[in-house]
């Protein structure tokens, strides 16, 4: 135990952690380092028995009536606080532009893109705009591109959002499996 931690520290979520000297209730209901409940004990005497076992006293549940202390290693259960808060993945949605008169190989490549997007855990967002007279012909080529998109990509995505027309342009949302 390092007694030099007796100090508020701040959490993750910006809460402060009360620790050994700094809890401020006359008495605790203590967990021992193995999950047992050792009962309601007053600070001092839950100091004790921290400092007994070489470890650091944790409020880990103030608004509790008495609160939650646990004897336990500080620094350890802060970096697991920190490890379960920097486990959570954000997805983020990239973009594959393609056109009407997209060449096949072109395709191709933009399909080994947004394969490698899907395999990242990344939402895959295709869209074609059409200029001018194209948007005339936009079911016929659509169709075609974004069928090639959707076969070649069956075994590791699906399909989000069907292909469906926003002014001059018209998208497709895949998702990884």
């Amino acid at each position: 135990m390092n007694i030099s931690k007796n100090f508020t520290k701040k959490g993750p979520h910006g809460d402060g952690l009360r620790v050994n000297r700094r809890i401020r209730a006359r008495e605790v209901m203590v967990i021992d380092n193995d999950g047992t409940p050792l009962g309601i004990l007053s600070v001092n005497e839950a100091l004790k028995k921290a400092i007994d076992q070489e470890l650091d006293l944790v409020e880990v549940s103030p608004n509790a009536s008495p609160p939650v202390c646990k004897i336990l290693d500080f620094g350890k259960y802060l970096y697991q606080l920190n490890k379960k808060h920097t486990k959570q993945k954000t997805v983020s949605l990239k973009e594959i532009k393609v056109r009407p008169q997209t060449s096949e190989h072109d395709l191709e490549f933009k399909i080994k893109n947004a394969k490698k997007f899907l395999e990242e855990g990344n939402k895959v967002k295709i869209s074609m705009m059409f200029r001018g007279r194209e948007i005339v012909y936009a079911s016929k080529f659509s169709s075609q591109i974004f069928d090639q998109f959707v076969n070649a990509l069956a075994d590791s995505a699906n399909v989000e959002m069907h292909a469906r027309m926003e002014g001059r342009r018209m998208m497709l949302v895949l998702a990884p499996k």
